[in-house]
């Protein structure tokens, strides 16, 4: 388990929050399709938060794209590091992460968040942050369509709606076990649409979220458990 420092200069207030997002917006790269579905590694990321002992531990878990076997697995505990404003919560969620993907003996591959990408209302979520500071291809799979808003879905496993923000697609919902409420993915950075849908279906095979995130979530538990504050 790696210990985890808020870093020098990290924002502070909302204001500085959204500055930082407007000038990393701007390098999120949309126009690659991403590595193929069910090869090479793919990686869960996710978080926990014990606030009252104002602590946050994040787990990285790296699968084998083919197999979905555990190949890796990292956690990093740290003392949470801005407060709760919904739009904003990468910035809890950031350094943490980035030190249990630094801490993987092997690369991450495609990862993926636990949250949003461009389905985000300033269209930087989660994954997308990670993205553009890690350069990795990431998508975010969550498990509610936040502020956005979708059609009809059939109740057939794979079947998908756009998921809508004043027209534009950011997103889509997608049904990974028939007749089993949807996830909502969207592209983060390095990765387009279709192949985020496609790589959630080869991550689903029994389950309605993806085996990187069941993986990320339980380890991400335990490591909070087990955390002890500096």
């Amino acid at each position: 388990m790696t210990t985890v420092s808020i870093p020098a200069g990290w924002p502070a207030t909302e204001e500085q929050a959204r500055a930082v997002q407007d000038e990393l917006r701007g390098r999120v790269v949309l126009d690659e399709p991403g590595p193929p579905p069910g090869t090479g590694y793919v990686t869960g990321v996710d978080v926990a938060y014990d606030d009252e002992r104002d602590l946050v531990a994040a787990a990285a878990v790296v699968l084998d794209a083919a197999s979905l076997g555990v190949v890796a697995e990292t956690t990093a505990v740290g003392r949470i590091s801005f407060p709760y404003v919904p739009g904003l919560l990468a910035f809890r969620e950031i350094p943490t992460v980035l030190a249990a993907l630094d801490a993987l003996p092997c690369p991450p591959g495609l990862v993926v968040c636990d949250g949003y990408g461009l389905a985000h209302p300033r269209r930087f979520g989660l994954a997308s942050h990670l993205g553009v500071l890690t350069g990795l291809p990431t998508i975010g799979v969550a498990k509610n369509p936040f502020t956005f808003t979708h059609g009809e879905l059939a109740a057939p496993r794979g079947s998908v709606a756009p998921l809508l923000a004043d027209g534009e697609e950011v997103g889509r919902a997608l049904r990974t076990r028939d007749g089993v409420k949807p996830v909502y993915v969207s592209v983060g950075h390095r990765a387009q649409l279709d192949t985020a849908c496609a790589h959630v279906l080869t991550l689903t095979p029994r389950y309605r979220l993806p085996e990187t995130t069941r993986h990320a979530d339980a380890l991400c538990r335990q490591a909070l458990r087990e955390a002890t504050p500096n």
